[in-house]
């Protein structure tokens, strides 16, 4: 059956006149496109639909855009970086623009971890940490190393490697013919006592002893790298127990195996510090970034890494001749100078604004907001830390169908977020006041209650 909305050519970007040609992803094409919901406008932390309702964003879009939509300081950046250089290829050349931005991202990423190469999002820059883990080891002639550890319920994209090394079920049921070899996961620490507790969990430090256990099963010498998320964001924000990520360290460290952060969602201030590791305390050897790192406003993923792992990998190959990259990997839009300048004018607000901080000030409201939501019948659990949180709903018939009938009632109550099966992602934007936190408190209130009563 054809999808048409019927509308004139003149304003077809906002009410398009078919939805039939488009298949949407990690959507339910056929019940959208019955019943569309398409953004017209975004200004500040609100957003506006095709039918002209007001909804506050309170997922930050999905966790990119923390500086809140419309922000002019970006729009101009990159519209002067296009009237100036619109695309230089990045193999062999380059502009200055890519360098400073490194240097700027260098100089706030943990100390040692200063070396940048710059990929297309979060799925492509968790694919890349992989190849540079593998080449690293080579470089260090220790080329038996190919297995990778990733943990249930953990997110990292969707490219083959990312998907592999993802704990979500249905992503890897889905695609289990083509999945890398040689890849094992450890628990996650979701556990059942960790219900409605404010932070870090008190217990749950030992779940990190599955990665000692993959090590003496398979052998801690053949394990190239292990890669978490610091807090697990997408499968509804699952805040490591106290202890937990250092000693993951510990472990790696004492098999040699490398350790990566994920920190596509946690990184640029969610935890109230500029990355989860420097929140925890703990330092891996390669962090992966997206998101934030240009508000979401064009794509771009960064991978940044270890000193001597850059250094190990190039003094590899001095034999090589003249001309023969290092590492035989890249990408097209690696570090392209719109994206460049979008980021770079993301790092003068981080600056001038000081948002970290303020992310850091807010969090203990945002979390009391949402734990005042625990009387609501339906809601069997809320997780939070920093700027970040999740509600877990009652299950209904089966699993994300409660979640997915949630959002849509808080769609029509007028806050705007994303959910990952029965749980409920939150996290508001960075430049929201008290007013926008209570705003979407109460908004979340009204539809998970239109929800219960429905």
């Amino acid at each position: 059956m054809s999808t048409s909305l019927f509308m004139s050519s003149s304003n077809r970007t906002n009410i398009p006149n078919s939805l039939n040609e488009h298949w949407m992803p990690f959507t339910d094409n056929k019940t959208f496109k019955k019943n569309p919901r398409l953004i017209t406008d975004a200004k500040g932390v609100y957003l506006t639909n095709h039918q002209g309702k007001k909804m506050i964003d309170a997922s930050s879009g999905l966790f990119c855009n923390p500086l809140g939509h419309g922000r002019k300081e970006i729009t101009e950046a990159v519209s002067k970086q296009l009237d100036k250089l619109d695309y230089c290829q990045p193999f062999n050349q380059g502009y200055g623009g890519s360098f400073e931005l490194a240097t700027r991202i260098a100089k706030k990423t943990p100390e040692g971890i200063n070396r940048i190469f710059y990929t297309i999002c979060g799925s492509t820059a968790v694919e890349t940490a992989i190849k540079i883990a593998i080449a690293y080891h080579r470089a260090k002639g220790d080329s038996k190393r190919f297995r990778f550890v990733g943990r249930e319920r953990g997110y990292h994209g969707m490219n083959i490697g990312a998907t592999t090394v993802g704990g979500m079920i249905n992503n890897i049921k889905t695609f289990a013919s083509v999945l890398m070899p040689g890849v094992q996961h450890m628990r996650h620490t979701h556990l059942p006592e960790h219900k409605f507790v404010k932070g870090q969990p008190d217990t749950g430090v030992e779940m990190a002893e599955d990665l000692e256990r993959i090590a003496m099963n398979f052998g801690g010498e053949n394990i190239a790298a292990c890669i978490v998320e610091p807090i697990a964001g997408s499968t509804g924000t699952l805040i490591p127990p106290k202890g937990y990520l250092k000693r993951i360290r510990e472990i790696c460290d004492k098999h040699g195996i490398l350790l990566i952060f994920d920190e596509v969602i946690t990184g640029w201030g969610r935890t109230g510090s500029a990355f989860a590791s420097q929140e925890f305390g703990v330092t891996p050897d390669m962090i992966t970034m997206a998101k934030a790192t240009t508000n979401g406003v064009i794509p771009m993923g960064v991978v940044a890494v270890k000193e001597e792992m850059y250094d190990a990998v190039l003094d590899s190959s001095s034999s090589n001749p003249e001309g023969t990259p290092e590492l035989f990997h890249g990408y097209t839009y690696s570090g392209i100078p719109a994206a460049v300048a979008a980021g770079l004018a993301v790092q003068d607000i981080f600056d001038k604004e000081d948002i970290f901080n303020r992310a850091k000030e807010m969090s203990p409201y945002l979390q009391d907001g949402l734990h005042s939501l625990k009387d609501l019948k339906e809601v069997v659990s809320i997780r939070g830390y920093g700027m970040m949180g999740g509600i877990e709903m009652r299950m209904k018939d089966k699993p994300g169908k409660a979640g997915f009938q949630t959002f849509k009632h808080c769609y029509d109550a007028g806050v705007n977020f994303k959910n990952t099966g029965d749980s409920l992602i939150i996290a508001p934007q960075f430049i929201c006041e008290k007013k926008h936190i209570d705003e979407i408190i109460d908004k979340l209130r009204t539809g998970i209650s239109n929800y219960s009563k429905s």
